[in-house]
């Protein structure tokens, strides 16, 4: 049978991933930078589009009125409260060393899930996706969440541990040493192939 595989990039944003005025979790950012996970993002993405394999890109990013906000939990108040991670906002954007192509469609979601209130399933669907390769931050919420979701909706899933970072070490290694893989395949990236 044909495995038809896509990279999906998940929340490489400026508010999350780059040192300077937008950022919004700090720890977040040393520890990507500690774990040089953008080059690393970037050698796969690399990888991908030389395969001609689908790219998504996901991020949080919000509409004005932040009523397509899916996650309404005190922990997401913060982000109306302050307006922030709006979608045409510096903070909210993908980092330029991984910004998205014309061809490649970015999926804005209301939630930690990239695949709730989002069309991602019917897109991977319709392009005939059977197996996903997942790397994001953080990796205990974005790419936890895809991967869960991902698998329990029949696809195949591999999680590059070297495209990922948490907020501290620990929660990275829980989440690729006893979490992640239930629901896929760990893996590095210089063994990605598509």
């Amino acid at each position: 049978m044909m495995t038809e595989k896509a990279l999906l990039m998940l929340d490489y944003q400026v508010a999350l991933c780059e040192d300077g005025p937008h950022l919004k979790a700090p720890p977040l950012q040393a520890q990507v930078a500690q774990r040089d996970v953008l080059a690393t993002a970037e050698r796969v993405l690399e990888k991908a589009r030389a395969a001609g394999a689908l790219v998504v890109h996901v991020r949080l990013a919000f509409d004005p009125s932040y009523k397509l906000r899916t996650n309404r939990l005190p922990r997401f108040d913060p982000y109306e409260t302050n307006r922030t991670m709006l979608a045409d906002s510096p903070e909210s954007q993908i980092v330029k060393a991984l910004a998205p192509i014309e061809t490649e469609p970015v999926v804005d979601k209301g939630c930690v899930d990239p695949f709730i209130g989002t069309p991602l399933r019917e897109l991977l669907a319709a392009e005939g996706v059977t197996e996903v390769v997942l790397g994001g931050v953080a990796t205990n919420l974005v790419v936890e969440s895809a991967a869960r979701h991902a698998s329990d909706s029949g696809l195949q899933v591999s999680v590059v541990e070297d495209m990922c970072a948490s907020f501290a070490p620990e929660l990275h290694t829980f989440a690729m040493e006893k979490v992640l893989p239930l629901f896929g395949t760990v893996t590095r990236a210089a063994d990605v192939t598509f």
